[in-house]
């Protein structure tokens, strides 16, 4: 059977639940335990695949075609498990599954409550497909305290009474501010923040507190004796240069050996720290560096675009090198500020989006990159701009454009209503936003002699997608005796993948998410070869 360990917050969100749960996942995996990672979110929205990047950054997108939260691609990163569409949840789906059994008549016409019904879905969800696992993670969105986050909150509760609580470990993180004006380190609000959690029934047994500087042994046996927690199990994490750090200074402070003598459990083998430490030496000391121009309308939210951004530091570590990431807005941009903005820039890279705000930044940009030969990586809608540009500049197609932003001009860019899946057709609907998309992993055939299938060494690769629209093939033949190569398609032959220009260095477009499976330990070879390119331009 599985163990579970459930990861709350306190005080103030974004103090790192989910790195600290994926630092904590690739510790116990490296002391030979297998570990699953699950994220419960408390807002109201089915999934976040209609949820502006701006309020709640990027979407993660896994294999199996779910749309959510961007802790997931934390997990991923660190433990290099995939996850599934049961490892994250919100509690806008868990109501919307006791809403239909209630339409359905599977309550035989009980009263439907918060307790029992909602708290029992929300187990159903914890506990459901890890049978196979050492250990369960379950992060719970949200602070302790917030309205939303306690069916949450009392379902793990119930949860520990229902297996045992030997078999379930709660970790709380909170913040140990330092106030400058009295340089003074507080606790209270740890201890605040412990308070709530125990008034609606759970003892944290390892208390996590976050910190700009370190904690000094008094105030970390305050938090003990105040919060009712074993010294030895209040664990400081102070901020790290790079966030890859986290899992070795999680190790300096015995997290993973407190979770084990927790549960009696001993160590299969030494934990390896190694990569991490040769990763943390590359990002921190390395002196060169590659300036990447990252053209979007989400660049004011770092999280936004997450995965990219983790995705070509991984890129920039393959290479030894570091990256430096200029976010530029695509809405704010002018054709002519485009040489002055991109002077130092080495490689330019247009991320997926959705909409008609910003296209003109993006495709001038495309322009400029594809005529001065600047290393250039478009990526889903930054590949739709490529084709457009290419068909407007190149093929005087001057009304050249997308479908899903003007319904006026040439579509070379059109909304897909069916495609195919494991051997079944899948047709798209127009009722809902939500669930309308080309999701999850699709093969793609990369073409022979291609710089892509050179790039990838494979003839038939697998990728992640997240869009309605797709390429135009009707204008294919034209598009490639003006040097635009088709490099990729789906096994059908039906649904192009991949482009390149064979009259340049760099040049690539690709339909699907490759930062979805980047790994810092595994870079991903687009990555990899976008930021040597990137590197090597003069």
């Amino acid at each position: 059977m599985a163990r579970f360990i459930f990861v709350t917050g306190g005080v103030v969100s974004s103090l790192g639940k989910g790195l600290s749960s994926a630092s904590l996942a690739y510790l116990l995996q490296s002391r030979g335990y297998k570990v699953r990672l699950r994220k419960l979110d408390p807002y109201l929205n089915v999934d976040p695949g209609t949820m502006s990047p701006f309020q709640h950054g990027e979407v993660f997108v896994t294999n199996d075609g779910a749309e959510t939260d961007l802790d997931l691609g934390h997990y991923e990163r660190f433990s290099g498990v995939s996850a599934k569409k049961s490892d994250n949840i919100t509690t806008g789906k868990i109501y919307n599954d006791v809403l239909k059994k209630e339409r359905k008549g599977e309550y035989l016409g009980k009263t439907v409550q918060v307790i029992p019904h909602i708290t029992d879905r929300i187990k159903e969800f914890i506990k459901n497909d890890s049978s196979k696992e050492d250990f369960v993670i379950c992060e719970i969105g949200g602070i302790v305290g917030d309205i939303e986050s306690l069916p949450f909150v009392e379902a793990i509760r119930q949860f520990a009474n229902d297996i045992g609580k030997k078999n379930t470990l709660f970790i709380h993180l909170t913040l140990v501010p330092y106030l400058k004006s009295s340089d003074e380190i507080k606790t209270k609000p740890t201890q605040h923040s412990v308070k709530e959690l125990r008034s609606i029934g759970i003892q944290p047994d390892i208390i996590i507190c976050r910190s700009e500087r370190p904690i000094p042994l008094e105030h970390r046996k305050k938090i003990s004796l105040f919060c009712n927690v074993d010294i030895k199990n209040v664990i400081e994490t102070v901020d790290v240069r790079t966030i890859y750090e986290a899992p070795i200074s999680f190790y300096r402070e015995k997290l993973d050996v407190q979770v084990l003598n927790y549960f009696k459990l001993k160590s299969k083998r030494p934990v390896n720290l190694n990569p991490w430490k040769k990763i943390t030496k590359i990002i921190l000391q390395t002196k060169k560096q590659v300036n990447i121009a990252i053209i979007g309308k989400y660049v004011e939210l770092k999280d936004a675009y997450k995965s990219l951004d983790e995705a070509l530091t991984h890129g920039g570590i393959e290479n030894k090198v570091k990256v430096n990431l200029v976010r530029i807005d695509s809405e704010k941009l002018k054709i002519s500020e485009i040489p002055i903005k991109l002077k130092d820039i080495s490689g330019i890279l247009i991320p997926g989006g959705f909409g008609k705000r910003g296209t003109e930044g993006k495709i001038a940009a495309i322009k400029y990159a594809r005529n001065n030969k600047i290393p250039f990586l478009g990526i889903c809608y930054g590949m739709q701009m490529a084709i457009i540009e290419f068909a407007r500049n190149k093929l005087n197609i001057k009304k050249a454009t997308s479908s899903e932003f003007d319904k006026k001009g040439l579509p070379v860019i059109g909304l897909i209503n069916e495609w195919i899946k494991d051997g079944k057709t899948v047709r798209g609907t127009d009722k809902n936003l939500g669930g309308t998309m080309r999701l999850g992993s699709y093969e793609a055939k990369l073409k022979e002699n291609s710089m892509i299938r050179k790039i990838y060494g494979k003839k038939v690769i697998n990728e992640r997608h997240r869009h309605r629209y797709e390429v135009n093939t009707n204008y294919k033949d034209k598009f490639e005796k003006k040097g635009m190569n088709f490099s990729g398609f789906s096994p059908d032959g039906l649904l192009p993948e991949i482009i390149e220009l064979k009259n340049h260095p760099w040049f690539i477009g690709v339909q699907f998410h490759p930062e979805f499976k980047s790994r810092p330990l595994a870079p991903h070879p687009l990555f990899s070869s976008f930021i040597k390119a990137s590197k090597n331009h003069k």
